[in-house]
Protein backbone atom coordinates (compact mmCIF):
# COMPACT_ATOMS: atom_id res chain seq x y z
CA UNK A 1 0.00 0.00 0.00
CA UNK A 2 0.97 3.78 -0.63
CA UNK A 3 2.19 6.27 1.55
CA UNK A 4 -0.56 8.18 2.09
CA UNK A 5 1.99 11.12 1.63
CA UNK A 6 3.26 10.13 -1.77
CA UNK A 7 2.75 12.95 -4.34
CA UNK A 8 1.52 16.04 -4.47
CA UNK A 9 -0.38 17.60 -1.32
CA UNK A 10 -1.96 20.92 0.35
CA UNK A 11 0.91 22.10 2.81
CA UNK A 12 0.97 20.74 6.05
CA UNK A 13 -0.34 23.24 8.44
CA UNK A 14 1.88 24.40 11.70
CA UNK A 15 -0.83 24.85 13.96
CA UNK A 16 -2.36 21.35 13.55
CA UNK A 17 -0.21 19.25 11.82
CA UNK A 18 -2.80 18.88 9.22
CA UNK A 19 -3.50 20.46 5.48
CA UNK A 20 -5.87 23.42 5.00
CA UNK A 21 -7.21 23.97 1.34
CA UNK A 22 -8.87 27.02 2.83
CA UNK A 23 -6.08 28.39 4.14
CA UNK A 24 -3.48 27.83 1.37
CA UNK A 25 -6.47 29.64 -1.17
CA UNK A 26 -6.40 32.26 0.96
CA UNK A 27 -2.19 32.86 0.83
CA UNK A 28 -2.42 32.46 -2.52
CA UNK A 29 -4.98 34.78 -3.41
CA UNK A 30 -3.44 36.81 -0.83
CA UNK A 31 -0.31 36.62 -3.08
CA UNK A 32 -2.15 37.57 -6.07
CA UNK A 33 -3.50 40.46 -5.10
CA UNK A 34 -0.95 41.71 -3.28
CA UNK A 35 1.40 44.03 -5.81
CA UNK A 36 -2.13 45.73 -6.97
CA UNK A 37 -3.70 45.99 -4.05
CA UNK A 38 -2.59 45.61 -0.60
CA UNK A 39 -5.68 46.23 1.74
CA UNK A 40 -7.42 43.74 -0.15
CA UNK A 41 -4.38 41.19 -0.45
CA UNK A 42 -4.77 41.63 3.24
CA UNK A 43 -8.73 41.15 3.74
CA UNK A 44 -8.74 37.47 2.02
CA UNK A 45 -5.27 36.56 5.02
CA UNK A 46 -8.38 37.90 7.23
CA UNK A 47 -11.41 36.24 6.12
CA UNK A 48 -12.86 34.21 8.99
CA UNK A 49 -15.97 32.72 6.43
CA UNK A 50 -13.55 31.65 3.78
CA UNK A 51 -16.14 28.95 2.02
CA UNK A 52 -19.16 31.49 1.68
CA UNK A 53 -17.08 34.19 0.80
CA UNK A 54 -14.82 33.66 -1.53
CA UNK A 55 -16.38 34.76 -4.75
CA UNK A 56 -16.12 38.70 -3.46
CA UNK A 57 -11.71 38.34 -3.56
CA UNK A 58 -12.23 36.43 -6.88
CA UNK A 59 -14.18 39.09 -7.83
CA UNK A 60 -11.48 41.08 -6.78
CA UNK A 61 -9.15 39.58 -8.78
CA UNK A 62 -10.83 40.92 -11.98
CA UNK A 63 -11.60 44.29 -11.45
CA UNK A 64 -8.07 44.92 -10.55
CA UNK A 65 -7.02 42.87 -13.87
CA UNK A 66 -9.34 45.43 -15.90
CA UNK A 67 -8.42 48.46 -14.52
CA UNK A 68 -4.66 48.50 -15.89
CA UNK A 69 -3.37 45.86 -18.84
CA UNK A 70 -0.26 44.87 -16.43
CA UNK A 71 -2.39 44.08 -14.01
CA UNK A 72 -3.45 40.48 -15.22
CA UNK A 73 0.43 38.96 -15.63
CA UNK A 74 1.21 40.41 -12.34
CA UNK A 75 -1.81 38.80 -11.01
CA UNK A 76 -1.34 35.37 -12.60
CA UNK A 77 2.84 35.27 -12.26
CA UNK A 78 2.37 36.15 -8.42
CA UNK A 79 -0.75 33.43 -8.02
CA UNK A 80 1.12 30.92 -9.55
CA UNK A 81 4.96 31.82 -7.94
CA UNK A 82 3.02 31.56 -4.51
CA UNK A 83 1.16 28.25 -5.53
CA UNK A 84 4.50 26.41 -7.11
CA UNK A 85 6.14 27.37 -3.71
CA UNK A 86 3.35 26.34 -1.16
CA UNK A 87 2.28 22.94 -2.57
CA UNK A 88 4.37 20.17 -1.23
CA UNK A 89 5.17 16.57 -2.51
CA UNK A 90 6.39 13.94 -1.05
CA UNK A 91 8.44 10.66 -2.10
CA UNK A 92 9.83 7.85 -0.65
CA UNK A 93 9.23 9.96 2.81
CA UNK A 94 10.86 12.93 2.06
CA UNK A 95 9.01 16.22 1.49
CA UNK A 96 9.99 18.59 -1.26
CA UNK A 97 8.46 21.70 -2.59
CA UNK A 98 6.24 21.45 -5.98
CA UNK A 99 8.62 23.64 -8.16
CA UNK A 100 11.61 21.51 -7.31
CA UNK A 101 9.86 17.97 -8.26
CA UNK A 102 10.93 18.01 -11.99
CA UNK A 103 14.93 17.13 -10.99
CA UNK A 104 13.69 14.22 -8.61
CA UNK A 105 15.07 10.90 -10.32
CA UNK A 106 12.24 9.50 -11.84
CA UNK A 107 10.87 6.03 -13.53
CA UNK A 108 11.20 5.37 -16.74
CA UNK A 109 7.35 5.36 -18.52
CA UNK A 110 7.75 3.18 -21.43
CA UNK A 111 5.25 4.20 -24.83
CA UNK A 112 2.58 1.64 -25.98
CA UNK A 113 1.15 2.65 -29.72
CA UNK A 114 -2.41 0.97 -30.95
CA UNK A 115 -3.48 2.19 -34.66
CA UNK A 116 -7.61 2.93 -34.97
CA UNK A 117 -9.16 0.38 -37.42
CA UNK A 118 -11.53 2.79 -39.42
CA UNK A 119 -10.36 4.30 -42.44
CA UNK A 120 -13.23 7.04 -41.80
CA UNK A 121 -13.01 10.25 -43.39
CA UNK A 122 -12.68 13.13 -40.51
CA UNK A 123 -16.38 14.44 -40.07
CA UNK A 124 -17.91 17.45 -37.74
CA UNK A 125 -21.54 17.44 -36.60
CA UNK A 126 -22.88 18.44 -33.40
CA UNK A 127 -25.43 15.57 -31.57
CA UNK A 128 -28.34 18.14 -30.27
CA UNK A 129 -31.17 16.21 -28.39
CA UNK A 130 -31.50 13.09 -31.12
CA UNK A 131 -30.08 14.72 -33.89
CA UNK A 132 -27.11 15.26 -35.91
CA UNK A 133 -27.11 18.57 -36.60
CA UNK A 134 -25.25 18.85 -39.83
CA UNK A 135 -24.82 21.57 -42.79
CA UNK A 136 -27.10 24.26 -42.90
CA UNK A 137 -29.11 22.34 -39.88
CA UNK A 138 -26.63 23.41 -37.85
CA UNK A 139 -25.78 26.79 -38.70
CA UNK A 140 -29.41 27.57 -37.99
CA UNK A 141 -28.73 26.50 -34.34
CA UNK A 142 -25.59 28.08 -34.08
CA UNK A 143 -27.79 31.37 -35.05
CA UNK A 144 -30.18 30.15 -33.25
CA UNK A 145 -27.51 29.94 -29.85
CA UNK A 146 -26.24 33.27 -30.72
CA UNK A 147 -29.61 35.25 -31.41
CA UNK A 148 -30.82 33.58 -27.77
CA UNK A 149 -27.58 34.87 -25.67
CA UNK A 150 -27.02 31.19 -25.50
CA UNK A 151 -22.89 31.74 -26.93
CA UNK A 152 -21.28 34.74 -27.81
CA UNK A 153 -20.36 36.03 -31.61
CA UNK A 154 -17.28 35.08 -31.49
CA UNK A 155 -17.86 31.60 -30.46
CA UNK A 156 -20.33 31.14 -33.45
CA UNK A 157 -18.07 32.61 -35.58
CA UNK A 158 -15.64 30.13 -34.60
CA UNK A 159 -18.22 27.26 -35.31
CA UNK A 160 -19.03 28.65 -38.63
CA UNK A 161 -15.21 28.78 -39.73
CA UNK A 162 -14.87 25.27 -38.44
CA UNK A 163 -18.22 24.18 -40.60
CA UNK A 164 -16.89 26.27 -43.29
CA UNK A 165 -13.33 24.20 -43.27
CA UNK A 166 -13.65 20.13 -43.25
CA UNK A 167 -10.00 20.08 -43.93
CA UNK A 168 -8.94 21.09 -40.77
CA UNK A 169 -10.15 17.83 -39.31
CA UNK A 170 -7.77 15.74 -40.53
CA UNK A 171 -4.90 16.43 -37.47
CA UNK A 172 -2.95 13.72 -38.94
CA UNK A 173 -0.47 16.80 -38.42
CA UNK A 174 -0.67 16.89 -34.64
CA UNK A 175 0.32 15.14 -31.27
CA UNK A 176 -2.17 15.89 -28.85
CA UNK A 177 -2.20 15.53 -25.09
CA UNK A 178 -5.16 14.82 -23.35
CA UNK A 179 -4.12 15.19 -19.54
CA UNK A 180 -7.31 13.00 -18.24
CA UNK A 181 -8.02 11.23 -21.27
CA UNK A 182 -11.34 9.80 -20.26
CA UNK A 183 -12.66 12.95 -19.00
CA UNK A 184 -16.07 12.77 -19.45
CA UNK A 185 -16.16 16.26 -20.86
CA UNK A 186 -13.00 15.52 -22.93
CA UNK A 187 -12.52 15.35 -26.73
CA UNK A 188 -11.46 11.79 -27.03
CA UNK A 189 -14.39 10.69 -29.45
CA UNK A 190 -13.69 13.20 -31.49
CA UNK A 191 -10.55 13.23 -32.19
CA UNK A 192 -10.48 9.30 -32.23
CA UNK A 193 -12.46 10.40 -35.52
CA UNK A 194 -9.76 12.87 -36.53
CA UNK A 195 -6.89 10.93 -37.54
CA UNK A 196 -5.08 12.78 -34.64
CA UNK A 197 -2.03 11.36 -32.61
CA UNK A 198 -3.42 11.36 -29.19
CA UNK A 199 -1.19 10.83 -26.19
CA UNK A 200 -3.74 9.78 -23.36
CA UNK A 201 -2.85 10.38 -19.61
CA UNK A 202 -5.00 9.05 -17.17
CA UNK A 203 -5.18 6.66 -13.95
CA UNK A 204 -3.81 3.26 -13.93
CA UNK A 205 -7.72 2.21 -13.80
CA UNK A 206 -8.87 -0.95 -16.64
CA UNK A 207 -12.64 0.63 -16.61
CA UNK A 208 -10.95 4.21 -17.64
CA UNK A 209 -8.37 2.39 -20.13
CA UNK A 210 -10.43 0.09 -21.59
CA UNK A 211 -13.14 3.46 -22.61
CA UNK A 212 -9.88 4.70 -24.09
CA UNK A 213 -8.78 2.08 -25.95
CA UNK A 214 -11.97 0.73 -27.46
CA UNK A 215 -12.51 4.37 -28.69
CA UNK A 216 -9.47 4.74 -30.34
CA UNK A 217 -9.92 1.52 -32.02
CA UNK A 218 -13.14 1.70 -33.13
CA UNK A 219 -12.06 5.43 -35.20
CA UNK A 220 -9.15 6.12 -37.50
CA UNK A 221 -6.57 7.56 -34.92
CA UNK A 222 -3.56 6.03 -32.99
CA UNK A 223 -2.55 6.23 -29.47
CA UNK A 224 -0.22 6.69 -27.61
CA UNK A 225 -0.10 5.66 -23.69
CA UNK A 226 2.78 5.53 -21.02
CA UNK A 227 3.50 2.33 -19.08
CA UNK A 228 5.17 1.21 -16.31
CA UNK A 229 6.28 -1.72 -18.57
CA UNK A 230 7.83 -2.10 -21.64
CA UNK A 231 4.78 -3.70 -23.75
CA UNK A 232 4.54 -5.18 -27.15
CA UNK A 233 2.28 -2.90 -29.35
CA UNK A 234 0.64 -6.53 -30.64
CA UNK A 235 -0.09 -6.66 -27.43
CA UNK A 236 -4.04 -7.27 -27.07
CA UNK A 237 -6.91 -4.72 -25.40
CA UNK A 238 -7.90 -7.32 -22.48
CA UNK A 239 -3.88 -7.23 -21.40
CA UNK A 240 -3.32 -3.70 -21.87
CA UNK A 241 -6.10 -2.56 -20.02
CA UNK A 242 -4.82 -3.43 -16.70
CA UNK A 243 -1.32 -2.37 -17.43
CA UNK A 244 -1.36 1.36 -19.10
CA UNK A 245 -1.40 4.68 -17.16
CA UNK A 246 0.24 7.44 -15.44
CA UNK A 247 -1.09 9.11 -12.15
CA UNK A 248 -0.79 12.96 -12.21
CA UNK A 249 -0.28 13.16 -8.65
CA UNK A 250 2.17 10.59 -7.47
CA UNK A 251 3.72 10.29 -11.11
CA UNK A 252 4.47 14.21 -12.33
CA UNK A 253 7.88 14.48 -12.65
CA UNK A 254 7.68 10.78 -14.51
CA UNK A 255 4.55 11.79 -17.10
CA UNK A 256 6.66 15.60 -17.65
CA UNK A 257 9.83 13.67 -18.64
CA UNK A 258 7.81 11.32 -20.97
CA UNK A 259 6.41 13.74 -22.60
CA UNK A 260 9.96 15.94 -23.11
CA UNK A 261 11.61 12.78 -25.01
CA UNK A 262 8.48 12.83 -27.90
CA UNK A 263 9.72 14.03 -30.70
CA UNK A 264 6.75 15.75 -31.92
CA UNK A 265 5.63 19.39 -30.91
CA UNK A 266 2.67 18.84 -28.71
CA UNK A 267 -0.41 20.22 -28.10
CA UNK A 268 -1.18 20.04 -23.82
CA UNK A 269 -4.83 19.86 -22.93
CA UNK A 270 -5.41 20.31 -19.16
CA UNK A 271 -8.66 18.79 -19.15
CA UNK A 272 -8.33 16.47 -15.90
CA UNK A 273 -11.28 16.98 -13.09
CA UNK A 274 -11.52 15.46 -9.27
CA UNK A 275 -13.55 16.58 -6.91
CA UNK A 276 -13.52 18.68 -4.19
CA UNK A 277 -9.76 19.71 -3.25
CA UNK A 278 -8.23 16.77 -5.42
CA UNK A 279 -9.18 19.40 -8.25
CA UNK A 280 -6.77 22.43 -6.94
CA UNK A 281 -3.64 19.39 -6.38
CA UNK A 282 -4.42 17.58 -9.97
CA UNK A 283 -4.58 21.30 -11.59
CA UNK A 284 -1.18 21.78 -10.16
CA UNK A 285 -0.05 18.84 -11.05
CA UNK A 286 -1.01 19.60 -14.90
CA UNK A 287 0.15 23.10 -14.32
CA UNK A 288 3.76 21.76 -13.27
CA UNK A 289 4.07 19.31 -16.26
CA UNK A 290 2.70 22.24 -18.69
CA UNK A 291 5.52 24.48 -17.59
CA UNK A 292 8.15 21.83 -17.93
CA UNK A 293 7.20 20.62 -21.70
CA UNK A 294 6.78 24.41 -22.93
CA UNK A 295 10.31 24.59 -21.18
CA UNK A 296 12.51 22.36 -23.04
CA UNK A 297 10.08 21.96 -26.11
CA UNK A 298 9.27 25.56 -27.48
CA UNK A 299 6.24 24.63 -29.91
CA UNK A 300 4.06 23.17 -27.34
CA UNK A 301 0.74 24.70 -27.28
CA UNK A 302 -1.83 25.04 -24.42
CA UNK A 303 -5.62 23.87 -23.87
CA UNK A 304 -7.74 24.71 -21.95
CA UNK A 305 -11.48 24.64 -20.85
CA UNK A 306 -13.18 27.35 -19.14
CA UNK A 307 -16.30 26.87 -16.90
CA UNK A 308 -19.06 29.29 -17.05
CA UNK A 309 -19.84 29.54 -13.33
CA UNK A 310 -16.62 31.88 -12.71
CA UNK A 311 -15.76 35.17 -12.53
CA UNK A 312 -14.87 37.10 -15.70
CA UNK A 313 -14.04 41.12 -17.61
CA UNK A 314 -16.65 40.78 -20.85
CA UNK A 315 -17.47 43.16 -22.89
CA UNK A 316 -19.57 46.21 -22.22
CA UNK A 317 -22.25 44.83 -25.35
CA UNK A 318 -22.62 41.95 -22.65
CA UNK A 319 -23.63 43.81 -19.57
CA UNK A 320 -25.79 45.91 -21.44
CA UNK A 321 -27.65 43.09 -22.61
CA UNK A 322 -28.28 41.57 -19.50
CA UNK A 323 -29.02 45.13 -18.42
CA UNK A 324 -31.65 45.51 -21.33
CA UNK A 325 -33.36 41.69 -19.71
CA UNK A 326 -33.44 43.25 -16.43
CA UNK A 327 -35.06 46.73 -17.77
CA UNK A 328 -37.70 44.25 -19.63
CA UNK A 329 -39.41 41.97 -17.07
CA UNK A 330 -42.51 41.54 -17.33
CA UNK A 331 -44.63 43.48 -14.49
CA UNK A 332 -45.47 40.14 -12.91
CA UNK A 333 -41.93 38.90 -12.86
CA UNK A 334 -40.65 42.25 -11.29
CA UNK A 335 -43.35 42.05 -8.65
CA UNK A 336 -42.86 38.32 -7.97
CA UNK A 337 -38.61 38.78 -7.57
CA UNK A 338 -38.69 42.32 -5.88
CA UNK A 339 -41.22 40.17 -2.70
CA UNK A 340 -39.08 37.20 -2.98
CA UNK A 341 -35.60 39.73 -2.69
CA UNK A 342 -37.42 41.95 0.04
CA UNK A 343 -38.14 38.68 2.07
CA UNK A 344 -35.44 37.07 1.83
CA UNK A 345 -33.16 40.31 2.79
CA UNK A 346 -31.56 40.68 -0.86
CA UNK A 347 -30.43 37.49 -0.70
CA UNK A 348 -32.00 36.05 -3.81
CA UNK A 349 -33.15 38.35 -7.22
CA UNK A 350 -29.97 40.63 -6.99
CA UNK A 351 -29.68 42.19 -9.66
CA UNK A 352 -26.78 41.81 -12.26
CA UNK A 353 -23.88 43.32 -12.19
CA UNK A 354 -24.04 46.44 -14.70
CA UNK A 355 -21.22 48.59 -14.50
CA UNK A 356 -18.64 49.75 -16.22
CA UNK A 357 -14.93 49.63 -15.96
CA UNK A 358 -12.51 51.50 -17.54
CA UNK A 359 -9.38 50.27 -18.28
CA UNK A 360 -6.00 52.25 -18.84
CA UNK A 361 -6.42 51.13 -22.62
CA UNK A 362 -9.16 53.47 -23.05
CA UNK A 363 -12.08 50.87 -23.36
CA UNK A 364 -14.47 49.35 -20.85
CA UNK A 365 -15.41 46.22 -19.92
CA UNK A 366 -18.45 44.49 -17.62
CA UNK A 367 -17.96 41.59 -15.01
CA UNK A 368 -20.19 38.39 -15.01
CA UNK A 369 -20.06 37.09 -11.83
CA UNK A 370 -21.44 33.85 -12.24
CA UNK A 371 -19.84 32.11 -9.41
CA UNK A 372 -21.77 29.21 -7.91
CA UNK A 373 -21.32 29.30 -4.05
CA UNK A 374 -22.20 25.64 -3.93
CA UNK A 375 -19.18 24.48 -5.97
CA UNK A 376 -16.96 26.13 -3.44
CA UNK A 377 -13.61 27.41 -3.65
CA UNK A 378 -10.98 24.67 -4.33
CA UNK A 379 -13.15 24.23 -7.42
CA UNK A 380 -12.61 28.61 -8.04
CA UNK A 381 -9.16 28.24 -7.14
CA UNK A 382 -8.56 25.33 -9.59
CA UNK A 383 -10.34 27.02 -12.66
CA UNK A 384 -8.32 30.09 -11.79
CA UNK A 385 -4.83 29.07 -11.75
CA UNK A 386 -5.48 27.44 -15.43
CA UNK A 387 -6.58 30.80 -16.15
CA UNK A 388 -3.58 32.54 -15.01
CA UNK A 389 -1.29 30.08 -16.44
CA UNK A 390 -3.18 30.71 -20.19
CA UNK A 391 -2.53 34.45 -19.45
CA UNK A 392 1.04 34.30 -18.51
CA UNK A 393 2.23 31.61 -21.46
CA UNK A 394 -0.23 33.52 -24.22
CA UNK A 395 1.73 36.71 -23.25
CA UNK A 396 5.14 34.80 -23.33
CA UNK A 397 4.38 34.12 -27.22
CA UNK A 398 2.88 30.73 -26.77
CA UNK A 399 -0.24 29.35 -28.66
CA UNK A 400 -3.41 29.19 -25.60
CA UNK A 401 -6.59 27.99 -26.54
CA UNK A 402 -8.81 28.54 -23.68
CA UNK A 403 -11.93 28.51 -24.54
CA UNK A 404 -15.73 28.69 -22.04
CA UNK A 405 -17.40 25.37 -22.05
CA UNK A 406 -21.13 25.21 -21.49
CA UNK A 407 -22.68 24.02 -18.05
CA UNK A 408 -23.06 20.45 -19.02
CA UNK A 409 -24.88 17.26 -17.42
CA UNK A 410 -21.71 15.57 -16.69
CA UNK A 411 -21.88 12.63 -13.45
CA UNK A 412 -19.83 15.45 -11.51
CA UNK A 413 -22.94 17.87 -11.96
CA UNK A 414 -25.98 15.44 -12.20
CA UNK A 415 -24.75 13.58 -8.81
CA UNK A 416 -25.04 17.20 -7.24
CA UNK A 417 -29.31 17.29 -6.55
CA UNK A 418 -29.44 20.67 -5.96
CA UNK A 419 -27.25 21.90 -9.04
CA UNK A 420 -28.82 19.21 -11.42
CA UNK A 421 -32.03 21.16 -10.49
CA UNK A 422 -30.95 24.34 -10.69
CA UNK A 423 -29.62 23.30 -14.47
CA UNK A 424 -32.77 21.53 -15.65
CA UNK A 425 -34.68 24.51 -14.37
CA UNK A 426 -32.09 27.19 -15.54
CA UNK A 427 -34.39 27.84 -18.61
CA UNK A 428 -37.00 29.58 -17.16
CA UNK A 429 -33.78 32.50 -16.80
CA UNK A 430 -33.07 31.89 -20.63
CA UNK A 431 -29.97 29.57 -19.65
CA UNK A 432 -29.11 26.72 -21.42
CA UNK A 433 -27.26 23.64 -20.08
CA UNK A 434 -25.90 20.63 -22.79
CA UNK A 435 -25.70 17.31 -22.70
CA UNK A 436 -22.15 16.23 -22.66
CA UNK A 437 -22.06 15.07 -26.57
CA UNK A 438 -23.04 17.90 -27.68
CA UNK A 439 -20.75 20.26 -25.30
CA UNK A 440 -17.75 17.60 -26.41
CA UNK A 441 -18.01 18.15 -30.38
CA UNK A 442 -18.55 22.11 -29.98
CA UNK A 443 -15.32 22.17 -27.55
CA UNK A 444 -13.33 20.00 -29.66
CA UNK A 445 -14.56 21.87 -32.61
CA UNK A 446 -13.54 24.80 -31.05
CA UNK A 447 -10.05 23.52 -30.11
CA UNK A 448 -9.78 22.62 -33.84
CA UNK A 449 -10.39 26.21 -34.92
CA UNK A 450 -8.04 27.35 -32.19
CA UNK A 451 -4.99 25.55 -34.02
CA UNK A 452 -5.95 25.80 -37.59
CA UNK A 453 -7.02 29.37 -38.00
CA UNK A 454 -4.42 32.09 -37.81
CA UNK A 455 -6.53 34.71 -37.03
CA UNK A 456 -7.59 32.58 -33.90
CA UNK A 457 -6.99 34.86 -30.41
CA UNK A 458 -5.28 31.45 -29.69
CA UNK A 459 -2.01 32.51 -31.64
CA UNK A 460 0.43 35.31 -30.01
CA UNK A 461 0.85 36.87 -32.92
CA UNK A 462 -2.91 38.47 -33.01
CA UNK A 463 -2.95 41.60 -31.11
CA UNK A 464 -5.25 41.66 -28.39
CA UNK A 465 -6.38 45.20 -26.44
CA UNK A 466 -6.39 43.81 -22.84
CA UNK A 467 -4.74 40.29 -21.57
CA UNK A 468 -8.19 39.31 -20.09
CA UNK A 469 -9.77 39.48 -23.84
CA UNK A 470 -8.26 36.42 -24.04
CA UNK A 471 -11.22 35.14 -22.01
CA UNK A 472 -13.63 36.68 -23.50
CA UNK A 473 -13.16 34.88 -26.64
CA UNK A 474 -15.07 31.75 -27.95
CA UNK A 475 -17.26 31.58 -24.73
CA UNK A 476 -20.02 29.33 -24.91
CA UNK A 477 -21.68 30.24 -20.97
CA UNK A 478 -25.10 28.69 -22.35
CA UNK A 479 -26.50 32.24 -21.56
CA UNK A 480 -25.29 32.96 -17.86
CA UNK A 481 -23.06 36.49 -18.44
CA UNK A 482 -26.62 37.65 -19.92
CA UNK A 483 -29.28 36.60 -17.24
CA UNK A 484 -30.59 39.81 -15.68
CA UNK A 485 -30.10 38.45 -12.36
CA UNK A 486 -26.66 38.03 -10.25
CA UNK A 487 -26.57 34.12 -11.16
CA UNK A 488 -26.26 32.65 -7.75
CA UNK A 489 -29.25 34.52 -6.79
CA UNK A 490 -31.43 33.50 -8.96
CA UNK A 491 -29.98 29.09 -9.55
CA UNK A 492 -31.84 28.47 -6.11
CA UNK A 493 -35.79 29.23 -8.30
CA UNK A 494 -34.24 27.24 -11.27
CA UNK A 495 -33.52 24.40 -9.03
CA UNK A 496 -36.95 24.72 -7.80
CA UNK A 497 -38.28 25.20 -11.03
CA UNK A 498 -36.76 21.75 -11.82
CA UNK A 499 -37.65 19.70 -9.14
CA UNK A 500 -41.13 20.81 -9.31
CA UNK A 501 -43.47 19.21 -11.79
CA UNK A 502 -46.13 20.33 -14.47
CA UNK A 503 -49.01 20.03 -11.91
CA UNK A 504 -47.74 21.66 -9.24
CA UNK A 505 -48.96 25.46 -7.83
CA UNK A 506 -45.36 26.56 -7.39
CA UNK A 507 -44.18 25.74 -11.18
CA UNK A 508 -47.04 28.05 -12.16
CA UNK A 509 -46.28 30.73 -9.88
CA UNK A 510 -42.09 29.85 -11.47
CA UNK A 511 -43.64 30.35 -14.96
CA UNK A 512 -44.22 34.31 -14.78
CA UNK A 513 -40.64 35.01 -15.32
CA UNK A 514 -40.75 33.64 -18.85
CA UNK A 515 -43.83 35.98 -19.14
Amino acid sequence: MSNPLDGLHFPIQASNQKPSSSKTGQAILSEALSLVDHQASQAVLSEKNWRKQYPKYFKALVEHGIQNQAHPLTIAQSGLDKAHHTFEFYREGQKYALKDIMHLPSQVLHTVKLKGESSAHPEWYIPYKGQQLKGEALLAQIQTWQDAGIIEPSHADALRLAHAHPEWFDLSDRTMVLFGAASEAGPLTWLSKWKANIVAVDLPNTRVWEKILNTVKDGNATLYAPSVEALDDTTPIEILKDKLGANLLTQTPEIAHWLVQNEHDLDLAAIAYLDGEKHVRVSMAMDSIMQYVSTHKSNTSLMYMCTPTDVYAVPSEVVNASKDKFQQRSKSAQLLSKGISLATQDQFFQKNLHDVITSDNGKQYGIADCLVVEQGPNYALAKRLQQWRATLARANGQQVSINIAPSTTTHSVVKNPLLKAAFNGAGIFDVEAFEPSTTNAIMAALWVHDLRNPKSIANPEVTMDHPLELMMEGANHGGLWRVAYLARTALPFAALYGFAEEKLPVKKVLSLFKK
